[in-house]
């Protein structure tokens, strides 16, 4: 192992920089991919009637319950990364804390989410792209184009390309496309909200509601797989902050930037969701007629179906947030795996191809391409077999989020462990935020396991007897394991410790 594999600027943590042009990335910058990168408007029209249709008017409780963990973990998080600021995250703190299998694996469930979900922006991209022109030049049957696969596939890989190149051409073009995408949806989202409060105040509301206490009381959901189905959901409309994290070898100030534009992403977003969520169940309701947000016919594009009324002539802007948000969230996204994948083959976890760095832009240039292959195959094989093993991917997000947001947070809990109880900070950020934050996921993670055993879980496909979600989702991490083993006889140093040692941080009075 060469010398510059033993030290950063941080000090001796075995951790190496990998060539990512340093100081490209401030506060605001960092905050406004994260904003991005978690897509407010297109999580929101995707995951608000799915939630209702759980728990009804208790929509904004379960927000801020699954607001919750994602704000402990991201505590934990922050803390991980001010005692070693590595673009590889969860998979070089994981190594750090518990050894190189864990960190593996770790790095791994990082990975498949998120190359799995660059599929589904780019699919979600496509189908506001055509809705858009169908509104444009008032002729619904362009929207339909959608539905041809091949042309489908063709626009969904044209997406992937477009945001792959902006992603390869490193931070100052990736942060320059996201001010203007983030801004738009959000001033669009805010226009949707204050309409939608203004009809419910002139009495033109579809079914004018007033909000209530109970609507904030997570005790009142009927039961309690109401209760963890909504969570679920809720915490998929959260993930992506960890972003932030991913830029630290590129943000100014690695040791305190990222963790705090970390927190700040979270507390934005919240304020987001609820201000949204209030102003559909205020207008629309929860019922499961008309534009009830309960409608099943809604839930696919809840905000498809609300714009129009709420913003009369200006709907089609509400589209255009979508797609914007969606190709936003696209590009973004690719920072995520693609700077995983380069530690893991800097740190030689993968093959040291992946570890290459573009000369010119100083960005992840292998492990970019890599991850833009990997989604567009992902894409083109499930949209191809089966439509329902596309979406029911998605619906196994979950199970991979909580899987490597829960190792995250409780390697915190274990890399701090010698100094958890020398303070009131180090007590609640270095181990009880992060303890509970992570045991909460990895219960979510098991029960959502366990739930979509069953065939009816998600789109209702079965393989003998076996819902689909879990097969998928299972099979995701199964995958990983195999790929890990495969890695270990090619490369064995790194599974014996030799490149990222093991260790825990040394308490300093």
């Amino acid at each position: 192992m060469s010398t510059d594999t033993v030290r950063n600027a941080a000090g001796d943590h075995g951790l190496s920089e990998k060539g990512l042009k340093a100081g490209s990335v401030g506060l605001i910058g960092a905050v406004v991919i994260g904003v991005s990168c978690i897509a407010p408007a297109y999580t929101l029209t995707a995951a608000l009637g799915p939630t209702v249709s759980e728990v009804g008017v208790h929509l904004p409780a379960i927000f801020l319950v699954g607001f919750i963990p994602m704000l402990l973990v991201a505590l934990g998080y922050r803390e991980l990364n001010n005692a070693m600021p590595d673009a590889g995250t969860s998979f070089t703190w994981a190594s750090r804390a518990f050894g190189p299998w864990i960190g593996w694996m770790g790095g791994w469930g990082l990975i498949a989410a998120t190359i799995i979900v660059l599929s589904n922006l780019a699919a979600v991209a496509v189908d506001f792209f055509y809705l858009m022109l169908g509104q444009i030049f008032n002729n619904p049957s362009l929207a339909d184009l959608a539905t041809i696969l091949p042309l489908n596939i063709a626009t969904t890989l044209v997406f992937i390309a477009a945001a792959c190149w902006i992603s390869y051409r490193g931070m100052e073009t990736t942060k320059t496309f996201q001010y203007v995408l983030v801004a738009f949806q959000l001033l669009v989202l805010g226009w949707f909200a204050i309409a939608a409060f203004s009809h419910v105040a002139n009495g033109t509301a579809f079914d004018a509601t007033a909000i209530s206490p109970d609507w904030f009381n997570p005790f009142a959901v009927g039961s309690f797989s109401q209760f963890a189905a909504g969570v679920s959901l809720s915490i998929f409309i959260y993930w992506g902050w960890d972003v932030t994290l991913t830029m630290n070898e590129e943000t100014k100030n690695p040791e305190k930037t990222p963790g705090r534009a970390a927190t700040v992403t979270v507390l934005v977003i919240v304020v987001i969701y609820m201000t949204v969520a209030l102003a559909t169940l205020s207008f629309a309701g929860v019922g499961d007629t008309g534009l009830g947000a309960g409608n099943p016919e809604n839930q696919g594009s809840i905000f498809a179906v609300l714009a129009g009324p709420v913003m009369g002539p200006f709907a089609i802007l509400m589209s255009l947030a979508i797609l914007s948000s969606s190709a936003a969230s696209l590009q973004s996204t690719f920072v995520s795996p693609a700077r995983t994948l380069l530690s893991m083959g800097h740190y030689s976890a993968l093959p040291k191809s992946f570890g290459k760095i573009s000369p010119r832009h100083k960005s992840p240039s292998y492990a970019t391409v890599a991850s833009a292959i990997a989604a567009a195959g992902f894409y083109v094989v499930t949209r191809t077999v089966s439509e329902n093993a596309l979406w029911d991917t998605i619906t196994a997000l979950g199970m991979m989020i909580c899987f490597y947001y829960g190792i995250t947070a409780l390697a915190c809990v274990w890399y701090f462990r010698a100094e958890a109880f020398r303070g009131v900070r180090s007590f609640f950020f270095k181990f009880l935020a992060p303890l509970v934050g992570g045991v909460i996921l990895l219960v979510m993670f098991f029960k959502t396991a366990i739930d979509s055993m069953d065939p009816s879980y998600g789109s209702g496909s079965e393989i003998g007897g076996v819902g689909l979600v879990f097969i998928l989702g299972a099979g995701v991490i199964l995958l990983g394991a195999v790929l890990m083993f495969i890695m270990y006889k090619k490369n064995p140093e790194f599974f014996r410790g030799q490149i990222l040692a093991r260790t825990s941080q040394p308490y300093n009075p």
